[in-house]
């Protein structure tokens, strides 16, 4: 077996479930505040294979696992999205507020995986004893990679951007007039996200916004999950 399959293999896993319960965590909500949209589509569902994106699922995650196996041997970053969840605000009784709430279920269903998975840190630990050494190291990878997939991928979402989920709980939260005008980055927000952080670095090396991401939010929430979890973490 490749050294680095147990690696990937790993990430590609958590990736995986935080992506599809993310997504599926918009349609559960919208479906309890009464739109069926998402539903009658399939898309109130945990198969992954409802929610892929051919870019966002399969080809970024895999260039980026490809380059950091290549460079490094190991995984220390992955980021992905899937297949927006369709709503229709017009089944809400308030549509921004509801548009809001919907929103906000994506990344605390990966705040409450990665909690989950740090408590569950617990009982591998106990278990360790009783496993292969490959077995204990592969379930300690899987749930390390678990906490950080959840938690880049819920913080990510959270920037105040449309069609970001943060962007879309601002249009929530602004006045009405702001809201609309805010509201209207929509069909461009996801190219400039994707400019700012990921193309405008090949431009100017010194500008590293990802590398601030990782290093200001997601790091200190991952400290702060494990101590949640109960774990002795710095």
């Amino acid at each position: 077996m490749p050294e680095w399959l147990p690696e990937a293999a790993a990430a590609v896993l958590a990736a995986v479930i935080a992506i599809t319960f993310h997504e599926a965590a918009h349609g559960y909500a919208a479906r309890a505040l009464g739109d069926p949209t998402a539903a009658l589509l399939g898309r109130v569902s945990l198969n992954p294979l409802r929610h892929v994106d051919p870019f966002g699922t399969v080809l970024l995650p895999a260039i980026l696992l490809g380059s950091q196996l290549l460079a490094t041997g190991r995984v220390d970053f992955l980021f992905g999205w899937a297949k927006p969840v369709p709503v229709d605000v017009r089944h809400f009784a308030n549509p921004r507020a509801g548009m809001m709430w919907v929103a906000a279920a994506g990344p605390a269903m990966n705040a409450l995986l990665a909690l989950a998975a740090a408590f569950a840190l617990h009982p591998a630990i106990w278990a360790e004893p009783l496993l292969s050494a490959d077995s204990a190291a592969f379930l300690y990878r899987f749930l390390a990679l678990f906490i950080l997939a959840n938690l880049v991928l819920g913080l990510f979402n959270l920037f105040p951007v449309p069609p970001l989920d943060g962007g879309r709980i601002l249009v929530g939260l602004l006045p009405l007039r702001a809201a609309m005008a805010w509201a209207r980055l929509e069909p461009v927000g996801l190219f400039l996200v994707i400019g700012v952080l990921f193309l405008l670095p090949m431009a100017v090396p010194e500008f590293r916004p990802m590398d601030w991401f990782v290093r200001e939010l997601v790091r200190p929430a991952f400290s702060l999950v494990l101590r949640a979890a109960g774990h002795d973490f710095p």
